[in-house]
């Protein structure tokens, strides 16, 4: 893929659970091309535009499999509603309970849209999953699938638990 498909695929696919910022595509592409992990070919596209297709070397597949069988730390929770609730007793409660109404619409949007992805990719009804079983036995299609899906399982269960927790604290705002 080119840089420029890489952030499309990471807006479409893994998006939902991690996101890259366009600006640090590029630069880490590089570092990864210098480190070995990926190679590039210069490609002419039109008559002088030219660009460069990665793709992962099996340096960058043994780093890749490293990394997914290595446990990571949990990132330290940053989360501006929390932050808010904590001074919600400094604001009328009226506006703290708007913002949880928004922030409750939010979170049941989240949870709706990953039980939906769920569904397709159990079905294998997801373009990029359908792509990546072409290249993996058709014994292991189920599993795969099912291993995506709870994922989103997972997203959905976060989200419907942060509507659960910003309609509890609703109700503490309003019996004032």
């Amino acid at each position: 893929m080119t840089g420029y498909e890489l952030s499309q695929f990471f807006d479409s696919s893994t998006g939902w659970v991690w996101s890259a910022n366009h600006s640090q595509i590029y630069p880490l592409l590089s570092r990864m091309e210098d480190d070995g992990a990926i190679a590039s070919e210069k490609q002419v596209r039109g008559t002088k535009l030219n660009r460069k297709s990665y793709s992962i070397t099996p340096t960058g597949q043994a780093e890749l499999a490293e990394w997914i069988a290595t446990t990571h730390p949990t990132p330290s929770n940053r989360d501006p509603i929390l932050i808010q609730a904590l001074y919600f007793d400094m604001i009328d409660p009226d506006d703290a309970i708007q913002v949880l109404d928004r922030y409750i619409e939010e979170q049941e949007k989240i949870a709706r849209e990953s039980r939906e992805h769920s569904k397709r990719l159990a079905s294998k009804d997801t373009p990029l999953l359908q792509e990546r079983l072409k290249n993996r036995p058709k014994s292991d299609h189920d599993r795969i699938a099912t291993l995506k899906a709870h994922v989103f399982d997972g997203q959905a269960s976060i989200a419907e638990a942060r509507v659960e927790w910003a309609r509890a604290e609703r109700a503490l705002l309003r019996a004032k």
